[in-house]
């Protein structure tokens, strides 16, 4: 079984375990979030769940069509593929029971824009030298290609451009906290986006085993 929900970044803070160290989190308001569709392999051609969050102020037709009479009016639409979704039906309500303590979670969001940046900025580059008449040349990108061969800049070159917002996913972060009550969940570790940003929270797509556990079991 798949578990996941639609969120929103609430921010960072810590937690003080009880041997007395402090944990840095961020907390997620995630969900409650609505099953909004089923769909299926006869019918679709996969199988997946369309999950709804968020309270939309406004909807047109179609959009007030596809949720019906017995949902609210939601304002985020997000799919998760999962193969028991005979277990689920129209309009159920999932939060963040769904997650315990050490559980790992992956986080998905959008990073923070930063509007267009130099090539230093964007991707830690050191620069020219600052002597020997590189005066207006420090912050440059350098040799980009040389002129008869290839004679053009190869595709996917680094250079300046737009820096940030976009899709990051942070792997196999540890649940740290649970409150469903408010329908938070704090994970241990810095997630995408800023505060305020859309994420999708769901269980961990790969799980690593330490070097050390791996050689104890050989």
């Amino acid at each position: 079984m798949k578990k996941g929900l639609i969120g929103k970044k609430i921010g960072m803070t810590q937690l003080i375990t009880e041997s007395g160290e402090a944990v840095p989190v961020t907390v997620i308001e995630a969900g409650p979030c609505f099953v909004t569709q089923v769909k299926t392999v006869a019918k679709d051609g996969y199988n997946a769940l369309q999950l709804g969050f968020g309270h939309a102020k406004r909807l047109n037709k179609p959009e007030k069509g596809h949720l019906g009479d017995d949902l609210p009016q939601l304002e985020t639409l997000r799919e998760l593929r999962t193969d028991d979704v005979e277990t689920y039906e129209l309009g159920q309500r999932l939060d963040v029971s769904l997650f315990e303590l050490g559980d790992s979670v992956d986080v998905i969001g959008t990073s923070k824009g930063k509007g267009f940046a130099g090539a230093m900025k964007r991707h830690g580059f050191r620069g020219g030298p600052v002597t020997h008449g590189q005066s207006d040349r420090t912050r440059a990108v350098g040799s980009i290609g040389s002129g008869t061969t290839p004679g053009r800049t190869y595709k996917g070159m680094r250079g300046p451009g737009h820096m940030g917002n976009n899709r990051v996913t942070v792997l196999n972060l540890t649940v740290q906290l649970v409150d469903a009550d408010r329908n938070l969940i704090a994970v241990r570790g810095a997630i995408p986006g800023p505060k305020g940003g859309l994420v999708f929270v769901r269980k961990a797509a790969k799980t690593t085993v330490s070097k050390k556990k791996s050689l104890l079991e050989a």
